[in-house]
């Protein structure tokens, strides 16, 4: 595989660990009983979106080294054929 399908791999892992990464450490406004008048009582109090972005980018490489790791190994390939 080149590396374009590497870093076609990468956007997409990234994609779906957002969705797992999204929710770590949510305090919302009724959990902390800081609601504010005008916003959804779910909404977080505060989001730390460049922390999960960070998490998020992290996470999304060791899968992605991983799939490499996994792809590129000889015993796994002479077991899938």
């Amino acid at each position: 595989m080149n590396w374009f399908g590497y870093i076609a791999i990468y956007i997409v892992t990234w994609a779906i660990c957002l969705f797992v990464v999204l929710p770590w450490g949510v305090h919302n406004q009724s959990d902390e009983e800081q609601h504010v008048q005008g916003t959804e009582r779910g909404a977080p109090v505060v989001f730390h979106i460049w922390k999960k972005l960070l998490a998020n980018t992290v996470l999304a490489a060791i899968v992605v080294v991983l799939i490499y790791w996994g792809v590129s190994n000889p015993v796994l390939q002479r077991y899938w054929h």
